[in-house]
């Protein structure tokens, strides 16, 4: 199965575009411009509408077309690192108040779908944690009494609701949700757009400036943007260079989708406790069918070439599990950032006060990013902001344990691939490279990022990242350049997909 070649695009795009938006042809103004429409940008700018400060959206691709319209849209208050370890890096106040955010979060989500009418199939239902490895056991009593601990509503459950394998003995969270995102964000744009916010796509940021009180966003196109405030909601933040890429590391993460007979399964979500944990929900499709969704074979962004196998083993694990499960009609992948310390990072960005970031989502971007909505958006207003100072992006965390360890091997990474500058190409030709495919190519001092398309034409670009200097790599499976060290994705081209990069792969 050669997943890249079937699917290119995620379950949820299937739908069509979320918002009609052009791009930015002139010079704006606002008192507030937000930089990426995904769930965090969205949110920040309809709490701000709400509140009656004009505000600009502004996208490099389409409006919600980024990691949003690739996440699976769990809505757990649960925390995927498990609170049992982040009481021992933050300790039990600070955990406590996580919890208590993303409750916020799930709970916001309720409160404006039914506020502004948006049709999402928002549902409330059950969560359940179950065993995947010898040892778990332990590792289900050390969180079930974390989150009693920190009055998280937990209690044990013979087996999770999984109708082909007996999980045994898990762990239940009632009152999580899940919902369609994509609709979700499509009602909350045009929540905005009736309060007076703008939306504009294929509007890339490329540098901000101060001027007076004020910030002034260049695009790359020309037209500039001027508010008395600035957030950037783009997954990696594109303002920072150093400052906050050091304090997390981007992981890729893939996701499948298939029909299941209705009622075959039931309604709840499910995630194990493996590493790279698998993670699972339903999604309504007709009377007859609901799709079922599967997540999981996470690994550093940039550092795997074998993203057919990890999707065709995402496919097994299902298969064995869910025997209902028919064939596999949508695989996409997402990328996550994962934070030191298991918490987002939220609120000023250091040095600037009045410039916020959002990024550090991990693997609950979507309750991270409504949180940071309901930490960025009292802060620019004045008032008091519940959540800011646990998710302070000028904390630090330097609490030793596993999580200093991955963070300290994730940087050694970055000085592997530093290293790569001085090692052999990948191919030794052009002529290796088949349609379709990219390779990187050493030419004298220096590497060449060279992609052949399916007509035979060939580009060739620096493989060199334009954010850090890192080497490229290529995703055969997404068919464009990762960048290894923090998450930039460019296409074949060289052109940005993604930041924390705003320019392309130099011309050769």
């Amino acid at each position: 199965m050669n997943a890249s070649d079937e699917h290119s695009r995620s379950l949820w795009m299937s739908d069509g575009p979320i918002a009609e938006a052009l791009p930015l042809t002139a010079d704006s103004e606002a008192d507030v411009a937000v930089i990426g429409s995904g769930i965090a940008g969205l949110s920040v700018a309809y709490e701000l509408v709400r509140q009656e400060r004009s505000v600009i959206v502004i996208d490099r691709g389409e409006i919600g077309g980024g990691m949003t319209a690739r996440t699976t849209a769990h809505l757990a208050s649960e925390l995927d690192d498990y609170y049992h370890e982040l009481i021992r890096v933050r300790g039990a106040d600070e955990a406590r108040r996580l919890h208590e955010s993303q409750v916020a979060a799930i709970n916001r989500i309720e409160a404006i779908c039914r506020d502004e009418a948006i049709d999402c199939d928002f549902r409330r239902l059950d969560g359940y944690l179950i065993p995947s490895e010898e040892g778990a056991a332990d590792l289900l009593v050390r969180e079930f009494e974390a989150c009693r601990e920190i009055g998280v509503e937990v209690e044990w459950a013979e087996r999770a609701p999984m109708p082909g394998l007996d999980s045994g003995r898990c762990l239940r969270f009632p009152d999580q949700a899940r919902f369609h995102p994509t609709r979700y964000l499509r009602g909350l744009a045009r929540a905005i757009g009736r309060r007076g916010g703008r939306l504009f796509a294929g509007t890339a940021y490329v540098d901000h400036r101060r001027d007076g009180g004020k910030v002034v966003i260049e695009s790359e196109a020309g037209p500039r943007l001027t508010a008395a405030a600035a957030v950037f909601a783009t997954n990696s933040p594109v303002n920072n260079r150093v400052k906050i890429h050091t304090k997390q590391m981007p992981m890729r993460t893939y996701a499948i989708a298939g029909r299941v007979p209705r009622g075959s399964v039931p309604d709840a979500l499910l995630w194990d406790t493996l590493e790279a944990y698998h993670y699972v929900r339903l999604q309504e499709l007709s009377d007859s069918e609901d799709w079922l969704i599967v997540g999981g074979e996470d690994h550093r962004s940039g550092e795997a070439s074998d993203m057919d196998a990890r999707i065709a083993a995402l496919a097994e694990w299902t298969w064995r599990r869910y025997p209902g499960f028919g064939k596999l009609e949508f695989s996409w992948s997402g990328q996550v950032m994962e934070p030191i310390d298991f918490m987002p990072f939220s609120g000023r960005n250091p040095g600037e006060d009045n410039v916020y970031i959002h990024t550090g989502d991990s693997g609950q971007g979507i309750t991270n990013g409504v949180a940071g909505a309901l930490t960025i958006a009292p802060l620019i207003l004045g008032q008091d902001s519940r959540f800011a100072e646990i998710f302070d992006p000028g904390r630090k965390s330097l609490t030793a344990g596993p999580s200093l360890a991955e963070f300290a091997e994730g940087q050694v990474g970055v000085l592997k691939n530093m290293a790569e500058h001085l090692g052999p190409g990948e191919i030794g030709s052009i002529d290796d490279l088949a349609p379709g495919e990219g390779g990187i190519l050493r030419r004298g001092a220096k590497k060449v990022a060279v992609y052949r398309a399916g007509d035979g034409s060939v580009s060739e670009r620096w493989a060199v990242c334009t954010h850090a200097g890192c080497v490229v790599h290529w995703n055969g499976f997404e068919k464009c350049w990762d960048c290894p060290c923090h998450g930039s994705q460019f296409a074949p081209d060289g052109e940005v997909l993604n930041g924390p990069a705003v320019k392309p792969l130099a011309e050769v």
